[in-house]
């Protein structure tokens, strides 16, 4: 996680450092879920049919090789051709997903889930500042560098620790994946799906719009938060990171008493609360000082901490125990981030189903930003107001939380 909010980032100004326009920040960040699209389908199977430890642990190592690849970067295609390798990364999510979820009681998984967020966040709290620093010490270029090899040592020793004590909660499932059944694995992969998708009750088809709706809007403008920043306002590398420490620190502490009141109070409500707030993000657009940005980073900050926690625990509520590897490989775990700007628009909360939206999304993202900065902050409180008024009408806490 460390690493991660190191990096994540800073992507889009070495991207621009090696020679790219912000027509090209859109094409690497629409390639990255490029290799989920493909592998989201058959990774939920896995995650149903084997043993999902070993799959985490497997897609550390993967991951681990691919960052490196923007360490030695001679220009932007490079990182390019990394996102995409890395997407394929993807067929642990719906395992460490599926195990998180089965992993907490159902009373208990907004709490559970917000500490979750909050313990591997507050690791993490200070790593966008230390890497602002590194960066306006050394120079975008050369810093990435740097801290793309801090990235993958520190995703090969991650996937070693969990390799020695992450253990399968379930009993084996009654028919192995092996080599003799892999097309027939690969068939029910893909031949489920429509059969899935039609199974999904009302309130489930509600979240997934809601989810999808939040992606598109991180696709379109997550990226462009920090190289508005810099170009616009005149922020320096080390004054975004110091921003983000501070919204990162106001976010954690809030995370935990969020997941409490969500388990309290349900979790439906602070989904709404969250994307009011969230529709304020066009005020960034007024923003001319340090000041104006660090308190609409802050509101959005304690947003996220009250929607990732309510939608994850939200979803692990309306699914059953039986197909929640596959559910979330189709939608993801519901732990998208509103009002993202570190520009990671994936990870576990990304499912096939969201992954041709986000990848339109960025795609166009970079083109809308290179036409008027403004549009893609625009278009974030469109989709704002589209998923509130989604949320009011249609999603609703169940009766009955699914174990």
């Amino acid at each position: 996680m460390f690493s991660r909010a190191m990096v994540f980032p800073y992507v889009p100004l070495y991207v621009l450092a090696l020679g790219g326009e912000s027509e090209q920040v859109g094409i690497v960040y629409a390639l990255g879920p490029l290799g989920g699209l493909l592998a989201f389908p058959i990774a939920g199977y896995l995650a149903d049919h084997t043993n999902r430890a070993w799959l985490i642990a497997a897609a550390g190592y993967f991951s681990a090789v691919a960052v490196l690849i923007n360490a030695v970067a001679p220009s932007w295609e490079w990182v390019a051709a990394a996102m995409l390798i890395r997407g394929f990364a993807v067929f642990h999510f719906p395992a460490s997903s599926a195990l998180v979820a089965d992993s907490l009681p159902a009373g208990n998984r907004g709490r559970g889930m917000a500490t979750m967020t909050a313990l591997t966040g507050g690791l993490a709290l200070f790593a966008p500042f230390v890497a602002g620093v590194a960066i306006d010490a050394w120079g975008v270029e050369e810093g990435m560098r740097i801290l793309y090899w801090v990235m993958g040592a520190a995703y090969a020793v991650g996937a070693t620790i969990n390799l020695i004590f992450i253990r399968e909660t379930r009993k084996p499932p009654a028919e192995a994946i092996s080599a003799a059944n892999l097309g027939q694995t690969l068939r029910r992969s893909y031949t489920g799906i429509p059969a899935l998708l039609r199974g999904f009750p009302r309130s489930l088809r509600a979240v997934s719009v809601v989810i999808i709706l939040c992606f598109i809007a991180n696709g379109l403008a997550s990226p462009f938060w920090v190289v508005y920043a810099k170009t616009h306002i005149g922020l320096t590398a080390s004054q975004w990171g110091l921003i983000l420490l501070v919204e990162f620190g106001l976010r954690n502490l809030t995370t935990v008493p969020a997941g409490f009141l969500t388990d309290r109070f349900g979790r439906t409500r602070f989904i709404v609360a969250a994307l009011l707030v969230t529709a304020a993000t066009p005020l960034y657009l007024l923003a001319g000082s340090f000041g104006f940005v660090l308190a609409i980073r802050c509101a959005i900050g304690v947003a996220a901490a009250f929607f990732s926690p309510a939608m994850g625990a939200l979803l692990a509520d309306i699914v059953p125990s039986a197909i929640r590897g596959r559910v979330m490989a189709a939608i993801g775990r519901g732990s998208v981030s509103v009002g993202s700007s570190s520009g990671g628009t994936g990870g576990p909360g990304t499912g096939f189903l969201t992954t041709l939206p986000l990848m339109v999304a960025a795609l166009f993202g970079g083109v809308l930003y290179a036409w008027s900065p403004a549009i893609p902050f625009l278009c974030v409180f469109g989709l704002t107001v589209v998923a509130l008024g989604v949320s009011v009408a249609f999603v609703r806490d169940p009766k009955m939380a699914e174990e």
